[in-house]
Protein backbone atom coordinates (compact mmCIF):
# COMPACT_ATOMS: atom_id res chain seq x y z
CA UNK A 1 0.00 0.00 0.00
CA UNK A 2 2.71 2.66 0.68
CA UNK A 3 4.42 1.69 -2.85
CA UNK A 4 1.15 2.50 -4.32
CA UNK A 5 0.63 5.95 -2.74
CA UNK A 6 4.43 6.89 -3.04
CA UNK A 7 3.37 6.10 -6.41
CA UNK A 8 0.28 8.56 -6.57
CA UNK A 9 2.66 11.37 -5.39
CA UNK A 10 4.77 10.87 -8.39
CA UNK A 11 1.75 10.94 -10.59
CA UNK A 12 0.53 14.71 -8.65
CA UNK A 13 4.17 15.50 -9.55
CA UNK A 14 4.20 14.41 -13.06
CA UNK A 15 0.59 15.59 -14.55
CA UNK A 16 1.81 18.97 -12.12
CA UNK A 17 3.55 21.04 -14.82
CA UNK A 18 1.33 23.04 -17.60
CA UNK A 19 1.39 20.89 -20.57
CA UNK A 20 -0.91 20.82 -24.01
CA UNK A 21 -3.24 18.72 -21.90
CA UNK A 22 -3.85 20.62 -18.92
CA UNK A 23 -4.17 23.82 -21.26
CA UNK A 24 -6.79 21.79 -23.56
CA UNK A 25 -8.66 20.57 -20.27
CA UNK A 26 -8.98 24.11 -19.06
CA UNK A 27 -10.11 26.01 -22.01
CA UNK A 28 -12.90 23.08 -22.02
CA UNK A 29 -13.39 23.19 -18.70
CA UNK A 30 -14.04 26.82 -18.58
CA UNK A 31 -16.14 26.80 -22.20
CA UNK A 32 -18.04 23.85 -21.24
CA UNK A 33 -17.79 23.14 -17.69
CA UNK A 34 -16.51 20.15 -15.68
CA UNK A 35 -17.37 17.27 -17.71
CA UNK A 36 -16.03 18.72 -20.54
CA UNK A 37 -12.73 19.44 -19.27
CA UNK A 38 -12.65 16.18 -17.05
CA UNK A 39 -13.75 14.31 -20.68
CA UNK A 40 -10.45 16.06 -22.17
CA UNK A 41 -8.38 14.54 -19.82
CA UNK A 42 -9.52 11.09 -20.13
CA UNK A 43 -8.50 11.70 -23.82
CA UNK A 44 -5.17 11.86 -22.41
CA UNK A 45 -5.34 9.15 -19.66
CA UNK A 46 -6.00 6.76 -22.40
CA UNK A 47 -2.70 7.46 -24.28
CA UNK A 48 -1.31 7.47 -20.67
CA UNK A 49 -2.84 3.65 -20.22
CA UNK A 50 -1.27 2.51 -23.98
CA UNK A 51 1.58 3.64 -23.02
CA UNK A 52 1.90 1.83 -19.66
CA UNK A 53 0.93 -1.22 -21.62
CA UNK A 54 3.44 -0.29 -24.26
CA UNK A 55 6.24 -0.55 -21.32
CA UNK A 56 4.90 -3.78 -19.75
CA UNK A 57 5.30 -5.57 -22.96
CA UNK A 58 8.39 -3.59 -24.06
CA UNK A 59 7.59 -2.19 -27.01
CA UNK A 60 8.07 1.60 -25.61
CA UNK A 61 11.82 0.91 -26.07
CA UNK A 62 11.77 1.06 -30.24
CA UNK A 63 9.65 4.72 -29.70
CA UNK A 64 12.76 6.15 -28.06
CA UNK A 65 14.80 5.59 -30.83
CA UNK A 66 16.32 8.38 -32.54
CA UNK A 67 15.42 7.91 -35.76
CA UNK A 68 11.99 7.25 -34.97
CA UNK A 69 11.40 10.55 -32.37
CA UNK A 70 13.29 12.93 -35.07
CA UNK A 71 9.81 12.93 -37.10
CA UNK A 72 7.72 12.03 -34.29
CA UNK A 73 8.59 15.48 -32.73
CA UNK A 74 8.20 17.46 -36.43
CA UNK A 75 4.58 15.33 -36.66
CA UNK A 76 3.86 16.26 -32.92
CA UNK A 77 4.08 20.01 -33.84
CA UNK A 78 1.96 20.02 -36.68
CA UNK A 79 -0.35 18.52 -34.02
CA UNK A 80 -0.28 20.76 -31.82
CA UNK A 81 -0.26 23.81 -34.38
CA UNK A 82 -3.30 23.01 -35.45
CA UNK A 83 -5.44 22.18 -32.20
CA UNK A 84 -3.85 25.79 -31.48
CA UNK A 85 -4.69 27.46 -34.38
CA UNK A 86 -8.63 25.88 -34.31
CA UNK A 87 -8.55 27.46 -30.99
CA UNK A 88 -8.08 31.00 -31.80
CA UNK A 89 -9.97 30.55 -34.67
CA UNK A 90 -13.13 29.43 -33.08
CA UNK A 91 -12.52 31.43 -29.45
CA UNK A 92 -15.99 32.95 -29.33
CA UNK A 93 -17.66 29.29 -30.22
CA UNK A 94 -19.29 26.53 -27.95
CA UNK A 95 -19.37 28.71 -24.77
CA UNK A 96 -21.63 28.14 -22.52
CA UNK A 97 -21.69 30.31 -19.30
CA UNK A 98 -22.82 28.26 -16.10
CA UNK A 99 -26.16 27.75 -15.92
CA UNK A 100 -26.32 26.97 -19.58
CA UNK A 101 -26.49 23.41 -21.48
CA UNK A 102 -23.18 23.05 -23.41
CA UNK A 103 -23.95 22.52 -27.48
CA UNK A 104 -20.65 21.09 -27.93
CA UNK A 105 -20.73 17.09 -27.85
CA UNK A 106 -18.67 14.97 -25.17
CA UNK A 107 -17.54 13.06 -27.94
CA UNK A 108 -16.20 15.36 -29.94
CA UNK A 109 -14.46 16.89 -26.76
CA UNK A 110 -12.96 13.13 -25.94
CA UNK A 111 -11.43 13.40 -29.31
CA UNK A 112 -9.55 16.79 -29.01
CA UNK A 113 -8.36 15.59 -25.56
CA UNK A 114 -7.83 11.92 -27.53
CA UNK A 115 -5.47 13.90 -30.79
CA UNK A 116 -3.92 16.57 -27.63
CA UNK A 117 -2.21 12.97 -25.90
CA UNK A 118 -1.84 10.84 -29.16
CA UNK A 119 0.41 13.72 -31.09
CA UNK A 120 3.42 11.99 -31.43
CA UNK A 121 5.89 14.89 -30.36
CA UNK A 122 3.63 14.46 -27.14
CA UNK A 123 4.09 11.14 -26.79
CA UNK A 124 7.81 11.92 -27.06
CA UNK A 125 7.80 14.01 -24.37
CA UNK A 126 5.95 11.80 -21.91
CA UNK A 127 8.04 9.15 -22.84
CA UNK A 128 11.08 10.65 -21.11
CA UNK A 129 9.24 12.01 -18.08
CA UNK A 130 6.56 9.08 -17.87
CA UNK A 131 8.29 6.20 -19.30
CA UNK A 132 11.26 6.95 -17.14
CA UNK A 133 9.48 6.33 -13.80
CA UNK A 134 7.87 3.46 -15.14
CA UNK A 135 10.42 2.17 -16.70
CA UNK A 136 13.20 1.69 -13.85
CA UNK A 137 10.57 0.46 -11.59
CA UNK A 138 10.04 -2.50 -13.84
CA UNK A 139 11.16 -5.79 -12.78
CA UNK A 140 10.20 -8.71 -14.80
CA UNK A 141 10.48 -10.80 -11.36
CA UNK A 142 7.84 -9.01 -9.95
CA UNK A 143 5.78 -7.61 -12.70
CA UNK A 144 2.89 -7.32 -9.84
CA UNK A 145 4.72 -4.30 -8.39
CA UNK A 146 4.78 -2.72 -11.44
CA UNK A 147 1.05 -2.87 -11.98
CA UNK A 148 0.95 -1.37 -8.39
CA UNK A 149 3.53 1.35 -9.42
CA UNK A 150 1.50 2.60 -12.45
CA UNK A 151 -2.04 2.04 -10.55
CA UNK A 152 -0.61 4.65 -8.86
CA UNK A 153 0.61 7.14 -10.67
CA UNK A 154 -2.74 6.54 -13.34
CA UNK A 155 -4.11 7.93 -9.83
CA UNK A 156 -2.09 10.91 -9.36
CA UNK A 157 -2.83 11.95 -12.74
CA UNK A 158 -6.57 11.25 -11.92
CA UNK A 159 -6.77 13.53 -8.75
CA UNK A 160 -4.59 16.34 -10.63
CA UNK A 161 -7.45 16.70 -13.48
CA UNK A 162 -10.18 16.49 -10.52
CA UNK A 163 -8.56 19.25 -8.25
CA UNK A 164 -7.59 21.48 -11.21
CA UNK A 165 -11.39 20.63 -12.80
CA UNK A 166 -13.36 21.95 -9.42
CA UNK A 167 -11.19 25.22 -9.30
CA UNK A 168 -11.73 25.78 -13.03
CA UNK A 169 -16.05 24.79 -12.66
CA UNK A 170 -15.42 27.25 -9.80
CA UNK A 171 -13.76 30.14 -11.09
CA UNK A 172 -16.08 29.26 -15.01
CA UNK A 173 -19.11 30.72 -12.47
CA UNK A 174 -17.76 34.64 -12.37
CA UNK A 175 -16.25 34.55 -15.54
CA UNK A 176 -18.00 36.39 -18.63
CA UNK A 177 -18.48 35.33 -22.42
CA UNK A 178 -15.39 37.98 -23.40
CA UNK A 179 -13.11 36.59 -20.67
CA UNK A 180 -13.32 32.85 -21.30
CA UNK A 181 -13.05 33.83 -25.07
CA UNK A 182 -9.97 35.75 -24.13
CA UNK A 183 -8.63 32.50 -22.39
CA UNK A 184 -9.55 30.17 -25.53
CA UNK A 185 -7.03 32.59 -27.86
CA UNK A 186 -4.18 32.69 -24.75
CA UNK A 187 -4.95 28.82 -24.76
CA UNK A 188 -4.47 28.34 -28.55
CA UNK A 189 -0.85 30.94 -28.61
CA UNK A 190 0.14 28.05 -25.53
CA UNK A 191 -0.54 25.15 -27.56
CA UNK A 192 1.07 26.80 -30.73
CA UNK A 193 4.16 27.51 -27.98
CA UNK A 194 4.24 23.90 -27.29
CA UNK A 195 4.64 23.13 -31.24
CA UNK A 196 7.31 25.47 -31.58
CA UNK A 197 9.23 23.80 -28.43
CA UNK A 198 8.61 20.11 -30.27
CA UNK A 199 9.77 21.84 -33.72
CA UNK A 200 13.51 22.71 -31.55
CA UNK A 201 13.44 19.40 -30.49
CA UNK A 202 13.27 18.09 -33.72
CA UNK A 203 16.41 19.97 -34.76
CA UNK A 204 18.25 19.10 -31.63
CA UNK A 205 18.05 15.72 -32.53
CA UNK A 206 18.91 16.54 -36.33
CA UNK A 207 21.94 18.21 -34.54
CA UNK A 208 22.98 15.26 -32.32
CA UNK A 209 22.46 12.70 -34.96
CA UNK A 210 24.70 14.78 -36.80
Amino acid sequence: MALFFTYVLAGLAIAMPVGAITVEMTKQGLKNGFMHGWVVGLGGMTIDFALIAALYFGLASILQLPFIQMPMWLVGAIFLFLIGYDSIKNADKDITLSGEKPTKSLWSTYRNGFLVAISPGNIVFWLSVFGAVLTNSYNAAEPTNFLIIAAGVLTGILLHDLGLLTIVATTRKVMSRTMIKGFSIIAGLLLIGFAGYFVYQFFTAITEAI
